[in-house]
């Protein structure tokens, strides 16, 4: 009878022995737990990557800070662009057809153009054009053509800062390891020729963390820089499109197809 008891006893204990896990936290403190998936492990593992990149940010050195601050701001530039240059934004559809709507119920006032100037980019160019229409179809095309080119040049503003926060990472990037192997190669040979390979390597991989983190926020720069400025082309073709309809159909060579909004 009590070898049964002792039996079972010793099962138990196999049983919760195989559920605990030992876990050792990031500050040397040891965590016994039951069962690998407890809220416990989760948090612990979190500030365990925490600490491990914040342990390469400080890897890098001093060159670190200027990359983190090109990637906090090339970041803010591509969600403020990709907001602003939305085509529901830029060019609403039968902004057009509107228009003419006004022209033929002879609504088309200072309060109508107005509202035109403020209600898009391509609003400001129609509205430019309306209020020259007077005046000649060279006029009005002349008048068209100078606010196309206050508009494109709001559209791309920052581009130029993010293409140059594209080229300069990565040479920020190489310029942070140069330094580093400096220094390590520097201290390599002021310690006699004694340092060991381990530590060599060990120095050498430290100071590849700058170009890698160069290279990372480099590339989706580059990526975001040529897709935004594809986009504002786009754009920028479709609002010449339709101020050219614009103008064919106040000096009376077009119609415009109301059913579309388009003409």
């Amino acid at each position: 009878m009590v070898n049964a008891s002792g039996t079972a006893f010793l099962a138990r204990s196999a049983a919760l022995e195989a559920i605990t896990e030992c876990y050792q936290s990031p500050t040397g403190c040891d965590i016994t737990v039951f069962g690998a998936s407890t809220p416990y492990v989760r948090v612990a593992h979190f500030f365990e990557g925490t600490v491990t990149v914040w342990e390469l940010v400080k890897s890098g050195g001093w060159m670190m800070l200027p990359i983190i601050l090109s990637s906090i701001a090339a970041m803010a530039i591509v969600a403020e662009r990709l907001w602003t240059l939305r085509a529901s934004r830029v060019t609403p559809e039968h902004l057009l057809g509107q228009v003419w709507v006004w022209i033929k119920d002879k609504q088309l006032n200072k309060e109508k153009l107005k509202e035109l100037r403020a209600n898009s980019p391509l609003g400001e160019i129609l509205a430019a054009g309306l209020a020259n229409s007077r005046h000649g179809r060279e006029i009005m095309k002349e008048c068209i053509e100078e606010a196309a080119a206050r508009v494109i040049h709001e559209l791309e503003r920052y581009i130029n800062a993010l293409g140059t926060i594209a080229a300069m990472a990565p040479l920020l990037g190489l310029l942070g390891t140069v330094l580093g192997m400096i220094e390590i190669f520097s201290s390599f040979m002021g310690t006699g020729m004694t340092t060991n390979a381990a530590v060599l390597a060990g120095g050498i991989s430290k100071a590849l963390i700058t170009t890698a983190s160069g290279l990372i926020v480099g590339i989706p720069s580059v990526f975001f820089h040529r897709f935004l400025q594809r986009r504002i082309d786009e754009l920028v073709v479709g609002m010449e499109q339709e101020a050219i309809k614009l103008v064919e159909v106040v000096q009376g060579d077009r119609d415009v197809d109301l059913a579309e909004g388009k003409a």
